[in-house]
């Protein structure tokens, strides 16, 4: 139970936090390219990239994972990029600053859009019900990986059999 809700429920709550932070900043950077502001796009990724970035550090998990270093990253390039904008309104360096924050911030979210193995359903087998659980990978290799385990290790697969891990990579 994560906040009262089960572990799937509160995975599909981040998943769709997620996609709205990923489809309005998409529309931020529409507005960027196109010279306007979009002052209400603008809140509503600020706030759910934000928010994408916090309920993900409430999964429970052992250790910290890839997904967590991406997730500080994002919150600090978010800790000035919202100044940036709301208390120097964008003025002189602070618009740049804001940018590159922003565009930091949404091109992290993208890459870091997974949830940790232990908010997968427990014994599930097939990837038809780790797939069930939206971010759970159905990848053999993606669930040991998340795992900590290193290249060239013999780790058991959740089917049972052993698995030879080749090369392994922390952000693919």
């Amino acid at each position: 139970m994560i906040l009262g809700m089960s572990g799937a429920t509160y995975t599909f709550l981040h998943v769709l936090i997620s996609l709205a932070g990923i489809g309005s900043g998409f529309a931020v950077m529409f507005g960027f390219l196109t010279g306007k502001r979009l002052d209400g796009w603008t809140a509503i990724f600020l706030v759910t990239i934000v928010l994408t970035s916090l309920t993900g550090f409430l999964f429970p998990v052992e250790h910290i994972l890839p997904s967590h270093v991406v997730g500080i990253i994002s919150l600090a390039a978010l800790a000035v990029a919202i100044p940036a904008r709301y208390v120097f309104h964008l003025a002189g360096a602070w618009r740049w600053i804001y940018v590159v924050g922003a565009v930091l911030a949404l091109y992290l979210r993208r890459r870091g859009a997974s949830v940790p193995e232990s908010a997968c359903p427990e014994g599930a087998r097939s990837d038809a019900e780790r797939a069930a659980v939206p971010g759970c990978s159905t990848h053999r290799h993606g669930a040991l990986y998340r795992s900590g385990h290193s290249r060239s290790e013999e780790v058991p697969c959740r089917a049972g059999r052993y698995c030879l891990i080749g090369r392994i990579s922390w952000f693919s």
